[in-house]
């Protein structure tokens, strides 16, 4: 009798475990989806702010240095073979070109020679590579995000 006893605490106590590892996976599935769920949600803002950027630039409603410069961090967030495409190296450029200029209240700090000086440079970056960044731009909205979702 001693050993029936055993062998259905056994039991017992294996079905328990496998309740407790039942319980312990739907956590973790729960989670997993909860984490897809949310970076299909970044992943979709990015898209969206990506097209309005883009088109914003094409429309002349986005200074071309600052639009590149948002772009190119974008897509780097959102897609990498994206930001490194021969079709948008522009951004990386013009990015690559302003990495050196204060932003926010560093740039409030400076003299007012010194912000000249950097808004001269961006007119020449603007005027030297805008056809390259508009036809970027058009290539994100056209093709390089089309199917990307």
């Amino acid at each position: 009798m001693p050993d029936y006893l055993l062998i259905l605490l056994a039991a017992v106590v294996v079905i328990a475990l496998a309740v407790y590892a039942a319980q312990l996976w739907r956590t973790v599935w729960a989670r997993q989806r909860q984490q897809a769920e949310v970076l299909n949600s970044q992943r979709q803002r990015l898209h969206d702010d990506l097209r309005v950027l883009a088109s914003s630039l094409l429309d002349g409603q986005l200074p071309l240095i600052e639009g590149a410069i948002r772009i190119k961090v974008l897509l780097d967030n959102y897609d990498s073979s994206l930001s490194l495409a021969p079709q948008t190296q522009v951004f990386q450029q013009l990015y690559d070109a302003t990495v050196d200029v204060p932003t926010h209240e560093n740039w409030k700090a400076l003299s007012r020679d010194e912000r000249r000086h950097h808004e001269a440079r961006f007119a020449e970056l603007s005027e030297a590579h805008d056809q390259q960044a508009r036809e970027a731009a058009r290539w994100l909205l056209d093709e390089g995000l089309a199917g990307r979702l």
